[in-house]
């Protein structure tokens, strides 16, 4: 995926909190969407976006999606602010 994606994608702060909530163990959409006082809605764009930028992956389970973080494109915009220093 592309760096400028990801990097949009994190200048969320509910999108870096669904991203830290996914770093330490996978959770359904259910779990994700309960632990903000937005709607589910607007959870599923938030989720919409960290797909579309390849930081999250989803699988079925049954009738839930279970999300789980896919680090490589963070390692991308990582180097970029490597280079800065």
């Amino acid at each position: 995926m592309c760096m400028d994606q990801a990097a949009s994608a994190i200048s969320d702060p509910i999108r870096r909190e669904v991203l830290r909530m996914v770093r330490d163990a996978p959770r359904t959409a259910g779990e994700i969407a309960g632990a903000f006082s937005v709607t589910r809605p607007a959870i599923s764009r938030h989720l919409r976006v960290l797909r579309a930028a390849g930081l999250v992956v989803d699988q079925a389970r049954g009738r839930e999606r279970v999300y789980r973080l896919e680090p490589a494109p963070l390692q991308a915009v990582e180097g970029v602010i490597t280079s800065f220093r």
